[in-house]
């Protein structure tokens, strides 16, 4: 009977479990080697040895199905037993991609199995609905590579302005995507799936190029002053030490001043204090600027705005919907007293009435962004508009 107790000892010769056992329990070899069985045609067939540092019966535990064969101990072995709600817990905890890679593969493990022993009706499957999900992910990820290389994402220019001379001074660097058969997809969901694997590189290069063209084109148009794009970067583009090389060598490539193109760093990530400061120093001796998007979404601590000297603050949405109320205002007054004590602008995000412009001009906020400045469009639509 399967126990889990801290470390069995089994003898040579023992069983540890058999074939059609409940898969209560797998188990770590720590020592000795273990025979791993089935019966075929009536006769004993060994699968497999399995020595120190191997796992045991653990395919069982994970998909729940009765042991498809029999271990027992060539020699005497010391074991590690792992119980199934361990798995279980890493299981749901991982990646819907990898465990529906990995189910699959159970699934392929226990069909040859049942080739193998004439077990035809033991076959099962285990890609069920739980696992649609998954492999939708994996088949977006395939296009969204594809869409990169056909050149199918756009990138839309939301409106900064700037509140004292009510002109538009900016823009934020938006990514959408028209799918041909999924219509247009959510960016929360493609980009977040970008940022799980590695494509979040090839994208933000993608963006990179496309805004800086932009900047030309407009460059082009007579936009004088020329205004600033701010592209958002991610974790994993903060990550590669060529990040702000790469920038200034499609900046230097177009003849474009670098103070017209802003990285955006989302305030969750300025926790990483070391990486933070360094890519500032580099964007700030190239003459760059960065902003640290999102202030105030839950993550906010003001340690990091002691060392870390960003030259724009973009705050958050919901405090622009609690102007209408005291503390609302009370808080962003308190916001804009402190930016302009550390020598950062402001850029308020989510401005959609009058009266909200009215109030943020009030408390001398620098910028607005949100509907009633403008929404994502086109390079062209900004051509146009003139």
């Amino acid at each position: 009977m399967e126990t889990s107790t801290p470390r069995r000892t089994i003898k040579a010769g023992e069983i540890i479990f058999a074939e059609d056992d409940a898969p209560t329990t797998a188990f770590l070899i720590e020592s000795g080697r273990v025979c791993i069985s089935t019966i075929q045609h009536g006769e004993i067939r060994v699968l497999g040895e399995l020595g120190p540092g191997a796992l045991l019966g653990e395919m069982a535990v994970i998909d729940s199905a009765p042991r498809s064969a029999t271990a027992s101990a060539l020699s005497d072995c010391v074991l590690t037993p792992i119980d199934r709600d361990q798995f279980a817990e890493r299981l749901a905890a991982a990646d819907p991609v990898v465990r529906a890679l990995l189910m699959s593969q159970l699934t392929r493990y226990r069909s040859a199995l049942a080739t193998l022993t004439g077990d035809v009706e033991g076959e099962q499957s285990t890609s069920a609905q739980d696992d649609t999900h998954a492999f939708d992910k994996i088949r977006l990820e395939s296009e969204l590579r594809a869409a990169l290389q056909s050149d199918e994402l756009e990138v839309r220019l939301m409106p900064i302005q700037n509140i004292a001379s009510s002109t538009i001074a900016g823009y934020e660097a938006l990514i959408r995507w028209q799918h041909p058969q999924r219509g247009q997809v959510s960016p929360n969901e493609f980009i977040r799936l970008a940022e799980e694997t590695s494509l979040i590189v090839p994208v933000g290069n993608y963006v990179l190029a496309r805004v800086c063209d932009m900047l030309v084109e407009l460059r082009k148009r007579g936009h004088s002053p020329l205004p600033f794009i701010a592209l958002n970067v991610s974790a994993r583009q903060l990550e590669d030490p060529d990040l702000v090389d790469r920038m200034l060598t499609h900046l230097r490539d177009r003849d474009l001043p670098p103070d017209r193109l802003e990285i955006e760093i989302t305030e969750s990530l300025v926790f990483n204090q070391a990486l933070i400061g360094n890519l500032l120093d580099r964007c700030h001796a190239a003459g760059m600027q960065v902003a640290l998007d999102d202030f105030g979404t839950g993550f906010s601590n003001l340690g990091p705005l002691l060392t870390l000297d960003f030259d724009r603050i973009k705050l958050d949405q919901g405090f622009t919907r609690a102007l209408d109320q005291p503390r609302g205002l009370a808080l962003v007054r308190a916001i804009v007293a402190m930016s302009n004590a550390l020598g950062c602008e402001m850029i308020v995000e989510g401005v959609e009435t009058v009266e909200q412009l009215e109030a943020l001009k009030a408390l001398g906020c620098d910028y607005a962004q949100g509907w009633l400045v403008g929404k994502p469009v086109s390079l062209q639509a900004v051509l146009d508009a003139g």
